[in-house]
């Protein structure tokens, strides 16, 4: 069997892969790719052995911080990402919801502290499948369908 690349290879930088198509555009968003100067690439609704259908973002001479894979994995949690070097994998690794994350979501109860003073955001993992946090402040539980990256 021939394979066939659907979305062409980058020399150097860095691929988003397994993101779940509806999430594309929150990953695109959440990451300012909009405003990003590198050579960009995107597919969506391709197929995938392990989610049906996936989507896929390839950014050339770029790594990712730690905060950014943090945002992907709030999102895209089955999301790997593929370090490249001359057209090479050099590196290959999932996203991970880290058990806390701050300044990162935004509170979705109305009055929470954070949502009212200039107090960075907090939060920590209660569950994995489904992914949920709550609130270090208002003790508020959002699941991943409410999150609000800030």
């Amino acid at each position: 069997m021939e394979k066939e690349l659907k979305v062409s290879a980058i020399k150097n930088g860095t691929v988003i892969d397994r993101i779940p198509s509806q999430a594309l555009f929150k990953v695109i968003n959440i990451l300012c790719l909009e405003n990003c100067e590198n050579q960009i690439t995107f597919g969506m609704n391709l197929d995938s052995k392990h989610l049906g259908q996936k989507a896929i973002i390839k950014v050339s001479d770029k790594s990712f911080s730690s905060d950014e894979v943090n945002k992907i994995a709030l999102v895209a949690p089955m999301a790997k990402l593929n370090v490249i070097r001359d057209y090479e994998v050099v590196e290959k690794y999932p996203v991970k919801v880290p058990e806390t994350v701050e300044n990162t979501l935004k509170c979705i109860n109305p009055k929470c502290v954070t949502n009212h003073e200039n107090i960075p955001t907090r939060f920590k993992k209660i569950s994995s499948e489904p992914l949920e946090m709550q609130c270090c402040y208002c003790e508020k539980h959002i699941d991943h369908e409410h999150f609000e990256i800030q």
